[in-house]
Parts: C-alpha cells; structure tokens; sequence
C-alpha cells in the first residue's frame, strides 16, 4: 500500500479542533486556506511539503492553490527558522533611518548570514518590505512583536534581550 504526504502528516489534537473551528467559518472553503495555514505554521514552525498536501486535502483544494499561497505571502514560511525570527525592515523610511545597520548588528551579534538559522538554532535574521510603520523607522519586529526607532541602543537591548530569552529555553 503506498503512503501519502496526508497519512504521515501530524498535528496536535488543538490545531485540528481550531482548524475545524475557522474552515465552517467560511462560506467558500478556499477562503479558509490562509487561516488554516496559519494555524499549521504555528505549530509546526514552517510549511513543508507536507503541511502543505495536508492542507490542500484537508479543504479539498489541489495542492497548487496551497502553494501559490505559501509561495506569495512571505509571513507563510518554507524554511525553519531558528527559535527567535528577527525580521527587519528595509523599506524606503526604514532603509534611510538605519535599518541596514541594525540588521548587520543582528546578523554579527548571532554569527549568522541572512535567512540563515544561527548555528546555535536561537536566531534567523532576514530583511522584509514594509511593516507598515513608516513614521517610526527603522522597524523590528521579533516573532510577533515589533519595535519602533530601533537605533543602535535599542539593538542592543533587542539583542540582549533574545540572548536571555534563549539561554532560559523560552
């Protein structure tokens, strides 16, 4: 008997509660697809190939629509990151604010080169348009939460504070 991407894939038993809690939440099921996703790379971290198929099944899509989807949105990731993601970025006002010398910092402070896991596994830096908060360039955003005026200081700070926050295993 051959097996499939769908039999192999695994989630907990709350990911599959809240994803049959969104998918009746709309009336097309595609329209469902990003939520879903969304939850599967919370608990995974990432999307493989997998993920993906499972997803594709799961809402009765073929497994191109999913990954037209993965492949657009770059908060959809592919790759596994390391376990703090610090996303600078490098648009325009963030650019000409200091964006590009607070990534180096990120990058030399955790010897690692961009959309690279660091070789401790504690960080992935990468450069990302638009965070949507030009008047407070240059902006962080670390996991899921963002920083404003991000200078030389609060880099530090920023850098001081995954270094805790990895050492102590959160």
């Amino acid at each position: 008997m051959e097996t499939n991407a769908t039999d192999t894939f695994e989630l907990s038993e709350e990911a599959r509660a809240e994803i049959d809690r969104v998918v009746p939440r709309y009336p097309e099921i595609r329209s469902a697809a990003l939520p879903v996703l969304y939850i599967v790379q919370g608990e995974k971290g990432y999307l493989s190939n997998e993920a993906i198929e499972w997803v594709s099944a799961r809402l009765e899509l073929e497994p191109i629509n999913i990954y037209e989807l993965v492949t657009f949105y770059p908060m959809l990731l592919r790759e596994p990151t390391g376990k703090r993601h610090v996303k600078v970025c490098r648009t325009l006002s963030c650019a000409l604010n200091g964006a590009y010398r607070v990534c180096d910092r990120f990058r030399e402070a955790f010897d690692c080169e961009l959309d690279e896991v660091s070789p401790d596994g504690a960080v992935t830096v990468e450069y990302v348009e638009c965070i949507a908060s030009c008047h407070t360039a240059p902006v962080v955003q670390i996991d899921e939460e963002l920083y404003h005026n991000v200078d030389e200081d609060r880099t530090e700070e920023l850098i001081q504070m995954i270094r805790s926050e990895t050492k102590s295993g959160s």
